[in-house]
């Protein structure tokens, strides 16, 4: 039975997949029941009753949210390319789309987003995401000694609502400092859970990999390091927005399990692929959990 269900996930993951990858294409339902190797008369049924949503409004959820990013951290496409590229005919139809599900125009949301209803927007994305996670075993843990890095970082306190605007700041600043992800690392340091209990406890480090002297540019970024020695490292494939199961993992079940003891430096994570870069189901992360 166990491994009837692990089949059943797996094709129904192959279909998140094939939408990821093919955010362009027509994904009409003949082709997507094709690619779980379903009958088409139930794929429909199927998706709902897996995930949570249908299928046409799982495809413009992810459509929307590859445009919203694109709307808030690169401004080389204009409006009209990024309607297009999430399957509408006009800006028109985007636009109205757009302002149904965010409650702001891509003009409006690109110049300051307002990031508490898109949150709210993707909760049902992210939900049907969550059911077919990963399920992690030791197998995936090594222990890495890893060397020190020298880092830019821009701190975020506060409500994780407002996260997507330090983002912003963060992503504007290294543009104009030439620290492009490809060559320089990307860091997450995390000094509080996901979900403190009181939202204004929530606290994060931005942090880019550099040793060049930093210049602030009007921003509050400063120089720091991330520490060398042994880690725990848990590799993420996909979906790496919320990467707080990852780090439950480590702590809850590798570590007591283990024998290893906590070093005094908080988990962390390197992004080593982002969206929109990538596809989602493409991104990849990497959790550190410093040891002694």
């Amino acid at each position: 039975m166990t491994a009837v269900l692990q089949n059943y996930r797996d094709r129904m993951r192959r279909v998140l997949d094939h939408i990821d990858r093919h955010l362009d294409a027509d994904l009409d339902l003949d082709s997507l029941s094709a690619v779980a190797a379903f009958s088409k008369f139930h794929f429909h049924r199927q998706f709902t009753a897996t995930f949570g949503l249908s299928v046409h409004r799982y495809v413009q959820l992810a459509r929307l949210k590859r445009a919203s990013h694109q709307l808030a951290y690169n401004d080389a496409h204009s409006v009209t390319e990024i309607a297009m590229d999430a399957g509408y005919d006009a800006p028109d139809a985007f636009a109205r789309a757009f302002r149904q599900r965010f409650g702001q125009s891509p003009s409006s949301f690109r110049k300051s987003p307002d990031w508490e209803p898109w949150l709210a927007a993707f909760g049902p994305l992210d939900n049907a995401r969550s059911k077919l996670m990963k399920n992690f075993t030791t197998d995936d843990v090594t222990i890495r000694d890893v060397p020190a890095t020298k880092v830019a970082i821009m701190e975020h306190r506060g409500s994780p609502e407002m996260l997507g605007t330090t983002l912003q700041r963060f992503i504007a600043w290294r543009k104009a400092a030439g620290l492009h992800p490809r060559t320089s690392p990307t860091f997450n340091v995390w000094h509080s859970e996901g979900r403190p209990a009181q939202q204004d406890e929530y606290s994060i480090d931005l942090c880019v990999g550099t040793d060049q002297p930093i210049a602030a540019n009007g921003e509050a970024v400063k120089a720091g390091e991330i520490p060398g020695g042994r880690c725990a490292v848990l590799r993420v494939v996909g979906f790496t927005d919320n990467l707080e199961p990852a780090a439950l993992y480590l702590y809850r079940d590798w570590l007591p399990a283990s024998g290893e003891e906590a070093r005094d430096f908080p988990i962390y994570c390197q992004r080593l692929s982002l969206f929109p870069e990538v596809p989602e189901h493409e991104a990849v992360a990497e959790v550190f959990l410093p040891l002694k």
